[in-house]
């Protein structure tokens, strides 16, 4: 059973809140509500997003201040930020969103089409980088013993086909959408994201070619996430 996505989206207004869901509700994937900067900061200490739908204008801490903190936490600053806005005080004032690490920005009243199409990117992207981080744990688990404890024990070939088989299936998934990215014209930090999960495949891909005998490979070999 594939685990769903959570989203954040954070927006003091309920009827804002609403909408957003009603537009989401399609991707059938997590929705969780956040209605200020201090709320959202709150949730993402326990919770792991795929992306965050953020605000800028809500009082106290607003869209910016939250993005700030946002990309000053180690384990939040890598979280896509979409900003929305209901005003448009021109190019400075979206220079200023991207400056906080948002990867867009857009502008209210937005097109719910658009809005969930390039919502449903950062969800795919945050589904394969989830398999491949699942693949490398089993892979160092089977290598460093873990195949002693008791289930489906398998002879090192045989780990190592079916392992090889696994990450073939998240190559081709990530391949797919790196065409989809291409085909859509998509965003420029989409791209790069999806490049990012492309040279992380290969480096593992790398990994397990090393580990086939008559290498002299060893778990040394696999790569580091991040």
């Amino acid at each position: 059973m594939v685990q769903k996505a959570k989203i954040l989206l954070v927006d003091d207004r309920p009827e804002n809140l609403l909408a957003l869901e009603a537009i989401l509700s399609a991707l059938d994937q997590t929705l969780v509500r956040a209605s200020s900067g201090e709320e959202a900061l709150k949730a993402l200490l326990t919770d792991d997003f795929a992306v965050i739908l953020l605000d800028v204008q809500m009082p106290g801490m607003d869209g910016f201040e939250t993005a700030a903190h946002i990309k000053r936490r180690e384990r939040t600053r890598d979280i896509p930020i979409i900003f929305l806005t209901a005003i448009n005080h021109g190019p400075h004032h979206t220079f200023r969103g991207y400056a906080a690490g948002a990867v867009d920005y857009i502008s209210k009243p937005f097109d719910p089409w658009v809005l969930r199409a390039k919502v449903s990117v950062f969800v795919e992207l945050y589904m394969k980088n989830c398999q491949l981080r699942e693949q490398a744990a089993l892979l160092r688990l089977q290598l460093e013993g873990g195949g002693h404890q008791g289930v489906d024990e398998k002879e090192p070939a045989g780990l190592l086909a079916e392992l090889s088989a696994r990450l073939a299936a998240v190559e081709e998934q990530a391949e797919a959408l790196s065409k989809q990215l291409d085909d859509e014209s998509a965003d420029a930090a989409a791209v790069a994201t999806a490049a990012h999960l492309e040279r992380k495949l290969t480096g593992l891909r790398r990994a397990l070619d090393a580990l086939e005998p008559g290498t002299g490979g060893s778990a040394s070999a696999l790569p580091t996430q991040g």
